[in-house]
């Protein structure tokens, strides 16, 4: 038999940092476990034990890194693995460019694909945007839960998606 993700709809008002919004902080908090890498963090500190990394210096984070460069650096430096990891990049083109000034941001497909790297083997993923797969069977991950936060009228709705990673077991998953 084939689990279906726990799926939740929330209304809640919009707000360009994501995490200011109430119950969007205290859903993604609750999903948190471990150590946890807020790798597009905002201006928002979460109540989990994270690292936080923004592309702005402005932002309260420890890293300024583009996403591509920190998942690197830490691969390279860092013996501590992630047990979450959130990934609330813009959604849009348009969105980037608001909220980064202009700056180019990594080819997310690229971040994803090396995110593993710098993960514990049943670590999870939390992704907001407007798709709800994000890391995919192809990387070991499944949906275990998306929450649709509806913020009324003609606004997109932000999809939140968990994922957690698997290991398959000579065709098998586990």
């Amino acid at each position: 038999m084939k689990l279906q993700p726990e799926m939740r709809l929330v209304k809640t008002p919009l707000n360009r940092h994501t995490f200011k919004v109430e119950p969007i902080r205290r859903i993604v908090e609750a999903e948190c476990c471990g150590l946890v890498l807020n790798l597009f963090a905002g201006v928002t500190k979460l109540s989990v034990n994270e690292i936080r990394n923004d592309l702005r210096k402005e932002t309260p984070a420890k890293y300024h890194l583009d996403a591509l460069d920190f998942v690197k650096h830490w691969h390279d430096v860092e013996e501590r693995l992630f047990d979450t990891v959130i990934l609330d990049p813009p959604y849009s083109y348009r969105k980037s460019m608001e909220m980064y000034r202009g700056a180019k941001n990594s080819r997310f497909k690229r971040v994803k694909d090396l995110l593993p790297n710098i993960m514990s083997s049943d670590g999870r993923v939390i992704t907001f945007g407007y798709h709800s797969i994000s890391m995919g069977r192809r990387r070991n991950f499944k949906v275990v839960k998306i929450v649709l936060f509806s913020h009324g009228g003609a606004i997109h709705d932000t999809i939140m998606s968990v994922e957690q990673r698997f290991r398959r077991v000579k065709g098998l998953l586990s």
